[in-house]
């Protein structure tokens, strides 16, 4: 399946088919990011049971402290 992550066009491989999974194989922690999915924030209760699907558009934000 191909999504696109962060403006760029990645081939996920097979099984990879949630955030948890996306982030997994991007190697990004889940600690201190957020995602975005077609312009929709998921809050990290749904990552593992929100379905990715070919030519979704994925936003990751990585917070940072500071003021």
């Amino acid at each position: 399946m191909r999504v696109e992550i962060n403006k760029k066009e990645v081939e996920l491989p097979e099984g990879c088919d949630n955030i948890i999974s996306l982030l997994q194989h991007q190697e990004i922690s889940e600690k201190g990011h957020a995602v975005a999915v077609n312009n929709y924030v998921v809050p990290r209760a749904e990552w593992a049971s929100f379905r990715l699907e070919s030519g979704m558009k994925v936003i990751i934000i990585r917070a940072v402290r500071g003021g």
